[in-house]
């Protein structure tokens, strides 16, 4: 598959995740198998003026290679500074733009999944995108919409795939299903018959390289994006690659060999917040029931992991455990990380009202921007 110049040997794509798609956890996802690993999501506005936080998150180690940056932004011109920016100073290879968050502090300002209803606003941030990208590959990621009766991604596709995106990638839920319920893979099917000239990438309920696979042959798209299916699970990219290189291959790691990759991301942790071990420790807090889930660990043990201050503390806890424990198969499968359940999406006042935007919305819209770092 190709973005752009950039070919993809599998077209396998890592969602941006906010707190979780750094530079760390990139690597190490790279280190087992091969695809496009994209940053977290960056806010336009906080790029441009060169915050510290947007600046070090921007950051790719120099085995990173294509480099991948997602932006997110309310307001054309900033999007499209922030994209002139990246590319004049020469920090990505392929920059992707976020209409999915569907977080409560961006979508009440009328951001994420929220913007693409009002359609020449859309419009507006992706073509100057486009245009500031040049020859550098840009795509888009959204949802299907609001709620179900607020669906935006068909016309969407349309208008991104006008303006000359590289791909576009859809999560098959809307911003109120958050990521609650089961993805709508026939969305992906008919955005993939709307949208004909570049890629389609789908995303959602991708927990395995079997789900891949059933997706591409389901839905027709072109690739997967694969976000919370790979927490605590690194290794899935191997399993991704083989797939679809038409190999059989299912990595069922010991628990030795999770401890081993747990320790392993920790130490990128170190390294990514500059030799701040204590930083580094209470950021994979997070990721530890992803790593051990199914395995028997303990109580005392995971809660010790989660309360770890220094890489020796963390490889004395995972040098008390048993390292030939096998794989335990179906408890250590499936879903990873918090489903949720279904919410009336937050939006400015009036915002279903039409699908232009109020001239006197704007101010209220770029207030979204003030955050660094979305969902």
């Amino acid at each position: 598959m190709h973005i752009g110049p950039i070919e993809l040997t599998v077209p396998v794509v890592l969602a941006p995740m906010a707190g979780i798609t750094n530079t760390a956890f990139r690597r190490l996802c790279r280190e087992y198998g091969a695809g496009l690993y994209v940053s977290e999501m960056i806010t336009s506005r906080a790029l441009v003026e060169r915050t510290p936080e947007s600046m070090r998150l921007i950051q790719h180690h120099p085995s990173e290679t294509p480099r991948s940056i997602q932006l997110y932004g309310v307001d054309p011109k900033t999007v499209s500074d922030a994209v002139t920016m990246l590319v004049a100073e020469d920090r990505a290879d392929h920059i992707d733009l976020n209409f999915g968050c569907p977080v409560p502090k961006v979508t009440r300002k009328g951001g994420g999944a929220a913007l693409p209803w009002k359609l020449g606003l859309f419009r507006d941030i992706v073509e100057g995108a486009v245009k500031a990208a040049g020859d550098r590959p840009l795509t888009i990621k959204m949802r299907k919409g609001i709620d179900p009766d607020h669906l935006t991604y068909l016309e969407a596709g349309r208008i991104a795939e006008g303006a000359g995106v590289s791909s576009i990638a859809l999560h098959a839920r809307t911003a109120s299903e958050f990521y609650s319920g089961h993805a709508d893979w026939s969305a992906i099917a008919k955005l993939k018959e709307t949208v004909t000239s570049v890629p389609v990438l789908g995303n959602g309920d991708i927990w395995s390289a079997e789900d891949a696979l059933r997706m591409v042959d389901e839905t027709g798209c072109d690739g997967v994006v694969v976000g919370r299916g790979c927490l605590g699970k690194p290794w899935l990219f191997g399993d991704l690659a083989a797939a679809f290189q038409g190999q059989v291959l299912k990595a069922e790691p010991t628990l030795g060999e999770v401890a081993a990759a747990f320790l392993r991301h920790a130490e990128l942790l170190v390294e990514f917040f500059e030799g701040d071990e204590n930083h580094a420790c209470r950021d994979i807090r997070k990721h530890v029931a992803w790593y051990f889930k199914g395995y028997a660990v303990g109580g005392e043990t995971r809660a010790a992991l989660a309360m770890s201050s220094s890489l020796q503390q963390i490889a004395d806890l995972i040098g008390t455990l048993d390292d030939d424990q096998l794989y335990p198969g179906v408890d250590a499968e499936g879903q990873r990380g918090r489903a949720g359940t279904p919410k009336i999406p937050t939006l400015p006042y009036g915002w279903l009202d039409s699908r232009e935007i109020a001239e006197g919305m704007r101010a209220e819209v770029a207030e979204a921007e003030l955050h660094n770092s979305g969902g």
